[in-house]
């Protein structure tokens, strides 16, 4: 497998020559690296309603993508222990230093270095190793998001997001589902990290359509900060010419078949904004993976992915991966 080094350890020459947290709360994949769930294969409709479900992100050997293979969060110590992320120091990861949380979701950062065990040589690692986690106040439902801006192209990370029991689908009426949203946004020739935070609404038509019920969405007032937590949204809105004071806002595209009998929430979105001719144009566009739970069908956990143009820099690919959890 080929990929890019690492940013800063290819330019600096930082890697020496000559290496498991018991969570309270874990979310794990018995699987290995080939077994790993992949949130958009037909697979994934095995479970029925009835049944927990944990997705992760598909593994990509390209990308880096679905590396993660489990999770699990120490609420003792406040710290979240990630598997399978090289040079991520012991794998445990503490409460970020500069940027705690990005609304009501944890914020966590993997140590930037680790010792030889034998020689007890410095190991610089990857920096900027962040892991973002969300649990619902019931603890229905929960997601993890792992991502890194040490690589010239997207670095190894992953995401997950979990029902902890079942749901309870209505087969008639409408229901609408409010709560918060936040990520981390990596980028292709371009090594660093940034976050998201915003407010997100969810609407479902459970009588239509009759091939998996209608679901319409947006996540708005949504702006972005540097990882000392300095907000950066102007310079984003300034290079496409917006004189809106938060980013575009990311809207579902409406259709059937998005809602299984299981309760997973599968589709596209995108953002789009007024260009300075007056033309509405794509901003960004991707996909959000989601599952409801609850007895009321009350809960709504999921990530979206979404990807654009990053209108600051030349042939830079900004990618954001946002998690949510929404109430009726």
């Amino acid at each position: 497998m080929t990929k890019n080094l690492a940013l800063l350890l290819a330019l600096l020459g930082m890697l020496a020559a000559c290496g498991d947290g018991d969570g309270t709360n874990p979310v794990n994949n018995p699987g290995s690296d080939e077994e790993t769930d992949d949130s958009e294969t037909e697979d994934d409709e095995t479970e029925t309603a009835s049944d927990s479900i944990i997705r992760y992100e598909e593994q990509d050997e390209s990308t880096g993508n679905g590396y993660v293979t489990s999770v699990s969060y120490d609420a003792e110590n406040d710290t979240f222990t990630v598997d399978n992320i090289g040079f991520d120091a012991d794998n445990v990861y503490d409460r970020d230093d500069q940027v705690a949380s990005l609304g009501p979701f944890a914020l966590y950062e993997a140590s930037d270095t680790f010792y030889d065990s034998v020689t007890g040589e410095k190991i610089s690692q990857l920096t900027d190793y962040k892991a973002l986690y969300g649990v619902s106040t019931s603890g229905q439902t929960e997601f993890a998001i792992v991502r890194t801006g040490a690589y010239v192209d997207y670095g190894f990370g992953g995401y997950m997001y979990a029902r902890n029991g079942s749901v309870t689908l209505p087969t008639s009426g409408q229901a609408s589902y409010t709560g918060d949203y936040a990520g981390l946004r990596d980028f292709k020739s371009r090594g660093d990290l940034e976050y998201v935070t915003g407010d997100m609404n969810v609407a479902i038509d459970f009588e239509d359509f009759n091939d998996g019920s209608a679901v319409q969405g947006s996540v708005y007032n949504r702006r972005v900060y540097d990882t000392s937590g300095n907000d950066v949204t102007d310079d984003i809105l300034t290079a496409i010419g917006s004189s809106s004071d938060s980013l575009p806002t990311v809207t579902f595209s409406i259709g059937p078949g998005v809602l299984s009998d299981n309760g997973e929430l599968t589709g596209e979105l995108a953002s789009y904004y007024y260009n300075s001719s007056g033309a509405l144009e794509t901003f960004e566009s991707g996909n959000y993976y989601a599952v409801i739970s609850g007895n009321s069908a009350e809960e709504i956990v999921g990530v979206i992915v979404i990807e654009s143009d990053d209108p600051r820099y030349e042939g830079v690919t900004a990618r954001e991966t946002g998690g949510f959890i929404l109430y009726r």
